[in-house]
């Protein structure tokens, strides 16, 4: 598949609109473009499922399933493509697909300077969690592949939500179990799609505009980056909870020395 470039730049001023002074205390990563470089795999799967049950599918139409559940994104093509399939003969074939394809897979790493970041996150005591479009087999199964698992206790997949991106629902459900409310939370996606959800939750959102994910309308993010490099040079400008932060440095002060 032809690598699509973004015309659009990194936004490195600070974070604007209302949300903007309210303290960071948790952060939630969706998974695929954004945790591992796996959208343009899942590309390839879904034109392999698409051509399989008869679907001609333009790259344009292909983008807008960016960060939408599996169920979602097969409705809407078995209605465009007028197909007679049902959405359990169309799930049960991709779903078999995409696991049989991922298993295999021998590429699967975390994005570059990911774990830089997660580390200075924990180190920190800032809580995160993944919530992920994706069924909860294929989270665990990257989480496991990519060695992720260890920062992410709490992982979130469209299954366990009503509605998937871009409502906002993952993204509630994903605070709920932090323990933390909407507002206290930044969310970094990819997709058009998971940037509306996280804005109508109510989140501070950073765009990551990651080529692999095609040519996504990040707009609404109040920050954009192309790398985690970006985001590691802007990480003492975001509004991380004064709190949690003192504490961290309380944490790392050697044993004698009393805390500043």
């Amino acid at each position: 598949m032809t690598t699509i470039h973004h015309d659009a730049q990194p936004n490195n001023e600070c974070l604007e609109g209302p949300s903007a002074s309210v303290p960071v205390k948790a952060v939630i990563f969706d998974m695929d473009g954004v945790l591992v470089d796996s959208e343009p795999i899942y590309f390839e799967i879904e034109r392999s499922s698409f051509a399989h049950f008869g679907a001609p599918m333009t790259e344009e139409e292909h983008h807008t399933y960016v960060g939408v559940t599996l169920e979602s994104m097969w409705r809407q093509v078995l209605d465009r493509h007028q197909l007679s399939n049902t959405i359990e003969e169309a799930l049960s074939y991709h779903r078999k697909n995409v696991m049989q394809t991922m298993i295999a897979h021998e590429g699967l790493v975390a994005i570059d300077g990911l774990e830089r970041w997660l580390d200075w996150l924990q180190e920190k005591g800032i809580p995160v969690a993944v919530a992920s479009s994706s069924p909860r087999a294929l989270i665990d199964l990257i989480m496991e592949k990519t060695g992720l698992g260890r920062y992410f206790d709490i992982r979130i997949t469209g299954e366990e939500v009503l509605q998937g991106k871009p409502a906002p629902d993952i993204f509630l459900y994903a605070a709920e179990q932090l323990g933390i409310a909407p507002a206290h939370c930044i969310v970094i996606e990819d997709s058009r799609n998971g940037v509306q959800a996280a804005k109508s939750a109510g989140m501070q959102c950073i765009g990551f505009h990651n080529p692999g994910s095609g040519r996504q309308d990040l707009s609404r993010a109040d920050r954009r980056i192309l790398s985690y490099d970006d985001l590691w040079a802007i990480k003492e400008n975001l509004p991380f909870d004064e709190q949690l932060l003192a504490k961290s440095k309380g944490r790392n002060v050697p044993e004698g020395i009393p805390p500043v």
